[in-house]
């Protein structure tokens, strides 16, 4: 558990210094039918690279 401690707090601090980033491509908004479908059919596709976040919950 400290071992885990100790990365998770390295990475916070790369993150924290620009060091590493996240590898989020593309972000939706808000989360609806229109924008599921759409994200959905693009991790199907198979040809993402990096992540794509459905955000905004109503």
């Amino acid at each position: 558990m400290e071992e885990q401690h100790r990365a998770l707090k390295e990475a916070a601090e790369w993150i924290d210094a620009g060091r590493l980033r996240p590898t989020l491509t593309e972000k939706r908004s808000p989360i609806n039918a229109a924008n599921l479908r759409a994200a959905h059919a693009k991790v199907e596709s198979g040809k993402r690279v990096g992540k794509l976040v459905l955000a905004g919950w109503r």
